[in-house]
């Protein structure tokens, strides 16, 4: 017998644990962080926390600490909770002795629910900022000087005016420190106008240029529809990492957090105005897929993508949608005003909607997922 009949099972168990594996452990670590700023904030105004898990479902693991918290595992490891004393359910709704109980989440005043609320998406661009700055302290911070070596033909930047030994300041105003930060900056914006300040002879000149826009592959079996300029750079001598210090290395990760959550609201946008495709917002299966990918280029490249999900769960937690954290600091909002919450029957039908909604965007996401997975095969 063919001796790869006999190792073709243990193959396939290798190759799904390869698969899952880094995708549970990024996940694992983002949500954890997560509900530790809740969790963290909510002890610190004296809430009784009665559980913290991480995952879904029926308890597999877990502990209770000296306070009465219950930490635990869940089986379905897919997100988490943190559960405060007076909540109904998973979801923060009270519970009928909700507000006479002083440890309940409920009955402390409006700005203390509303803070550790938001704790948890914050908590996530912290660890995204930390994550960034380690990054750029051990590993360094890639440099490529933005000097124009060759302009394309019939290109934007040819139209435009650009031409090679052009340094290129700034573009839109903001700062250009690295050829790199070209490609970051036009690709989220396929088709669109844009203000250029470039050197050249010891003279800074403004030009105006229509961006292109060309569709390449995601990596994924997918497309992405991104924007180009057309310059190049002889990058013969590769690209330099230099290594900052812990101040600069906070402040450039926090720069780089920054720039993740205005490019994914400037993705949403262009989205709603038709300029991009929802086929291009990835659930489970394509973040499985990226985990891969990054762990099997390197830890590095896995810590990075860490942080970049690590933003995105805590922006899309901020979505003023019921279900979401967002939507609960909606309904804070519309109590400040009103200076009363709103009636439970209120409540509970925008939780249905939030629910409906969040539901609808998981199966989009996931029917992008399965589309890219059966284009490539």
């Amino acid at each position: 017998m063919d001796i790869s009949v006999l190792l073709a099972p243990f193959s396939s168990l290798y190759g799904a644990v390869t698969f899952i594996l880094p995708f549970l452990v990024v996940m694992t670590v983002i949500v954890f962080f997560h509900e530790l700023g809740h969790f963290a904030v909510a002890r610190h105004f004296g809430v009784k926390v009665q559980s913290f898990s991480i995952g879904f479902g029926r308890e597999i693991a877990g502990w209770t600490d000296r306070h009465g918290t219950r930490w635990k595992i869940g089986w379905l490891p897919l997100g988490g909770y943190v559960k405060f004393e007076g909540d109904e359910n998973a979801a923060s709704m009270p519970s009928q002795e909700a507000t006479r109980d002083p440890g309940s989440f409920h009955a402390k005043p409006l700005w203390q629910r509303a803070l550790i609320v938001a704790a948890g998406p914050f908590a996530n661009f912290i660890l995204a900022i930390l994550i960034f700055a380690g990054l750029y302290s051990m590993a360094g911070v890639p440099v490529l000087e933005p000097v124009v070596s060759q302009v394309m033909e019939n290109s934007p930047a040819e139209k435009a005016g650009i031409r090679p030994g052009d340094r290129i300041v700034s573009i839109n105003g903001e700062r250009i420190d690295s050829f790199l930060d070209i490609s970051r900056i036009v690709s989220m914006r396929p088709g669109e106008e844009a203000n250029l300040v470039v050197e050249r002879d010891g003279k800074r000149l403004n030009l105006r240029v229509k961006l292109g826009e060309r569709e390449v592959p995601d990596g994924l079996g997918g497309k992405i529809r991104i924007g180009f300029l057309g310059v190049t750079h002889d990058a013969a001598g590769g690209v330099r990492f230099e290594r900052k210090g812990p101040l600069e290395a906070l402040a450039l990760g926090t720069q780089s957090t920054w720039r993740i959550i205005s490019g994914t609201m400037l993705y949403l946008k262009q989205m709603i105005v038709g300029r991009q495709s929802t086929d291009q917002l990835a659930g489970p299966i394509r973040i499985a897929q990226m985990s891969k990918k990054a762990a099997q280029t390197s830890w590095l490249s896995l810590v990075q993508l860490a942080a970049v999900l690590s933003v995105s769960i805590g922006l899309i937690n901020l979505f003023p949608i019921p279900m979401l954290d967002g939507g609960h600091l909606l309904y804070y909002a519309i109590e400040a005003v009103r200076g009363k919450p709103l009636s439970e029957s209120a409540q509970e039908v925008g939780f249905r909607i939030g629910l409906a909604l969040v539901l609808a965007l998981m199966l989009v996401a996931t029917f992008n997922d399965i589309v890219h997975l059966f284009s490539r095969n």
